[in-house]
């Protein structure tokens, strides 16, 4: 057990949340855009509140804040089934259904096998495309053939987040808990049943400066391209009782500069092939997420969403603003002191 395993797992005993919540609610349903064999359809979304993430129940990874949302305490099979219920009523066709759960769809501590079968079955007669999400250590033989079957010809993506292909820097940065050559079997079993493999590449751990971020993202992206059918990249934002906001409010964090996030996209679309690259910015803009400045904030975002839709780094070409030459200041002075600098965009909130 090392230091940020133990201070991950004592940050979240600190703050133990007593919030009731209703566990016959999903935490959150919604629909958005994605791609479907090349076209931009809608895609149904679902967030089912669970009794948690495993890992994170043990100790958990020092970004990550989704056990906010999660029960913390047991979730029955008839709850799920009514949270997946209350979901489904606001569906309305769209040809993909993403499942999350704060954790993995193929945990049986969270989500039954029982509660698994029916989601499946009732998503086979209904769309095209699901997307789970799932650590690698439960994706096995076992459960790949058993939900293959189910879902039978219909498509399966499942989301890895696989973070850095850095072992050292998921272990003392990140504290995932598994290693690169983990998430390499876990994808490798999912190509053998047909399945299609997201990765999730996080753009600036903490305790990395914005160059060593910057350079671990385009390293990770080259590293899982042919492991991968979509790699997602994720920019850090600062998620409440966590490792990344304790920092913050230190000011010994910052979010990832939005430039950082373009780099890493123009650097290395066309070095993936056909493999997608897309990118969803959490709290973009915002203080807690990745941003430059207030001015061009909301162009570069929405030059990233063309981007993940369309896979034309031409998106890019006209993004332009003063802050760039503070963004490349910050780079070149990083090297010289101990971590991040500080923020001076905007209040802490």
């Amino acid at each position: 057990m090392n230091e940020l395993f133990r201070f991950c797992k004592n940050l979240k005993e600190e703050h133990h949340s007593k919030k009731p919540f209703d566990k016959d609610k999903p935490v959150s349903f919604w629909s958005e855009k994605d791609l479907l064999n090349g076209t931009v359809v809608d895609a149904f979304v679902m967030i089912l509140r669970t009794r948690g993430c495993t890992w994170a129940l043990q100790s958990g990874c020092s970004m990550c804040g989704y056990f906010n949302d999660s029960a913390l305490s047991s979730v029955s099979s008839d709850e799920l089934m009514k949270q997946y219920t209350a979901a489904m009523e606001k569906y309305t066709g769209q040809p993909i259904v993403k499942i999350f759960t704060s954790g993995s769809f193929f945990d049986e501590c969270e989500i039954p096998v029982s509660v698994r079968t029916k989601i499946l079955l009732d998503l086979a007669e209904k769309t095209q495309k699901i997307v789970v999400e799932s650590r690698p250590e439960y994706i096995t033989d076992e459960t790949l053939s058993d939900v293959t079957k189910l879902i039978r010809q219909k498509t399966l993506e499942v989301g890895i987040g696989l973070e850095t292909s850095n072992d050292f820097i998921r272990e003392h940065a990140i504290n995932k808990g598994f290693v690169f050559d983990d998430y390499k079997k876990a994808a490798m079993l999912l190509k053998k049943y047909h399945c299609k493999v997201k990765t999730y590449v996080l753009v600036k751990p903490p305790f990395l400066s914005e160059e060593e971020a910057l350079n671990d993202g385009i390293s990770t992206i080259q590293a899982v391209a042919s492991y991968s059918d979509t790699i997602s990249l994720n920019p850090v934002n600062v998620q409440r009782r966590t490792v990344v906001e304790h920092l913050w409010r230190r000011r010994q964090y910052r979010p990832p500069w939005l430039w950082s996030v373009v780099e890493i996209l123009k650097s290395t679309k066309n070095l993936v092939g056909t493999v997608r690259i897309q990118c969803d910015v959490t709290g973009g803009g915002s203080i807690r997420g990745a941003h430059n400045c207030r001015t061009c904030d909301t162009g570069v975002l929405t030059a990233i969403r063309m981007f993940s839709l369309s896979q034309d780094i031409h998106v890019f070409d006209d993004l332009s603003c003063g802050c760039k030459e503070q963004w490349l200041d910050q780079r070149n002075l990083e090297s010289l002191g101990f971590g991040s600098c500080v923020d001076f965009s905007g209040e802490m909130r």
